[in-house]
């Protein structure tokens, strides 16, 4: 990566994880369904003026005709029911909790891939993905056995409910994944991601207007619903896709190892969340997994590429 590219990452993961502390303020007053449909709604309006001036619009047209079926699909598991999961963890957990949460998308990526694409998981990868989940559970019972320390005032049960649906949510972009590799191969990722916004708002209206809240809404939910559309998700695939042109999609994937840190620390800084040691170690733990299981780290002392020992260390013992 270039500086400029780095930069750009870090640009990115600063924007994904202030939708956590957008969602935060604004599922309060919006509510799951609404917020929701008003965030795919915006994003999906800023990609289409992006995708006219980009493409040909015939050409956009027919592609987005002829994969309207994929792409429905693709947006409801990757926007707006994982959304709305995300929003409803909100109502319970810290903005900087479900960011860390977040970060297992890649682990469920690797599982699905495995039982439907019958991808291989090597030993290390395996190790990777206990150790990952092992991590998720660190951080749920820290949230758990100290709910005060942590700024929550929900019960365990309550608070496991909010996490399983944070798991949820990273399990459908991991489903997702695999249906994106399986059915919408060929089409350009601009097109994938405006197609899918499409299909997520059309999904989510109806529920946005049944469940539309009766009380005013504030300026400040508003204000993170606009930032929510605009930037966290506008923009933020704009600068994703370019990420996946110019350094390649396995770089650009390393965002997710960057977005915990700035949802901790916009989560702390604008809602004074605390961030307590169990919470660091957990995360941690889920990043250090997440790196094994989707190969970012290949080997470790002792271990070939593969996860095996190696012939050397063999030797040595």
């Amino acid at each position: 990566m270039t500086p400029t590219n780095i930069v750009q990452l870090l640009i990115l993961a600063a924007l994904w994880g202030a939708s956590f502390l957008f969602i935060r303020i604004g599922v309060a007053d919006f509510g799951v369904a609404p917020l929701m449909a008003l965030r795919v709604g915006i994003g999906a309006l800023f990609l289409i003026v992006v995708l006219i001036a980009r493409r040909p619009l015939r050409a956009s047209l027919q592609t987005l005709g002829q994969r309207a079926w994929p792409l429905v699909i693709v947006g409801v598991l990757n926007s707006a029911a994982p959304f709305c999961l995300f929003a409803y963890a909100e109502l319970t957990l810290s903005a900087g909790v479900t960011s860390v949460i977040n970060a297992t998308t890649p682990l469920w990526g690797a599982v699905v891939a495995f039982l439907w694409l019958k991808d291989r998981l090597s030993t290390l990868r395996t190790i990777g993905l206990a150790i990952g989940f092992a991590g998720v559970l660190m951080l749920v019972w820290d949230q758990i056995v100290a709910p005060a320390a942590n700024g929550l005032s929900a019960t365990p049960a309550t608070t496991a409910l909010a996490a399983a649906a944070a798991l949820g949510a990273t399990l459908l972009y991991g489903i997702a994944a695999s249906y994106t590799k399986r059915h919408l191969m060929g089409v350009d990722a601009l097109t994938v991601a405006t197609g899918t916004m499409i299909g997520a708002t059309i999904v989510l209206l109806p529920l946005a207007i049944a469940q539309w809240p009766a009380a005013p809404i504030t300026l400040r939910a508003w204000g993170s619903v606009l930032c929510l559309g605009i930037a966290c998700t506008g923009i933020a695939y704009m600068l994703f896709f370019h990420l996946i042109a110019v350094a390649g999609p396995a770089r650009a994937i390393t965002v997710t190892f960057v977005i915990p840190v700035f949802g901790i620390l916009w989560g702390a800084l604008f809602l004074g969340e605390t961030v307590s040691a169990g919470m660091l170690a957990g995360c941690a733990v889920i990043l250090v997994g997440t790196s094994l299981a989707t190969g970012v780290v290949k080997r470790i002392p002792g271990f070939g590429a593969r996860g095996s020992v190696s012939p050397a260390a063999a030797e040595k013992r």
